[in-house]
């Protein structure tokens, strides 16, 4: 099972060589400053947002890889029935979130505790994850998208 770590100045998450193969990647490695929010999530699906891109997408078994949304892209390492660690990223860093399953409440707790504490810029203003941002309806849309009613 992948794990969370702080090693230096960066946050890694370290994947064991099933999820290496799954998800087509070595470690995950971001800096902790560009850490903005860590969450645990009790329901593991509720980690998974966006589209699946690359790595192996198996329902109500396992769930490794990239998934990809209008805001970026985010890895999880999901397995059901287990509590998810959710690192929530600026726009800096390669993934806006990375999501990981811990085998119980109290380790996800004790991660998500041990991530808060190190990382420099912790936003607490909430203790819930934030959505994911969408179109403005206004009729400006998102660079690149066409607006509703164009052609």
């Amino acid at each position: 099972m992948a794990r969370v770590d702080v090693r230096g100045d960066d946050l890694v998450v370290r994947l064991t060589w099933r999820e290496r193969i799954a998800a087509r990647r070595g470690d995950v490695r971001v800096p902790l400053a560009a850490v903005c929010r860590v969450t645990v999530e009790p329901a593991w699906w509720r980690a998974l947002r966006g589209d699946p891109r690359r790595g192996v997408w198996i329902p109500g078994t396992r769930c490794v890889g990239t998934r990809g949304h209008l805001a970026g892209a985010d890895f999880v390492v999901l397995r059901p029935g287990r509590p998810v660690v959710c690192v929530e990223l600026r726009p800096s860093a390669p993934f806006r979130l990375l999501a990981v399953s811990v085998p119980d409440r109290s380790q996800a707790a004790a991660t998500a505790a041990s991530l808060v504490r190190a990382a420099p810029e912790i936003d607490a203003s909430t203790p819930c994850r934030q959505p994911l941002p969408v179109p403005d309806e206004r009729g400006e849309g998102w660079p690149g998208l066409p607006v509703a009613g164009e052609s």
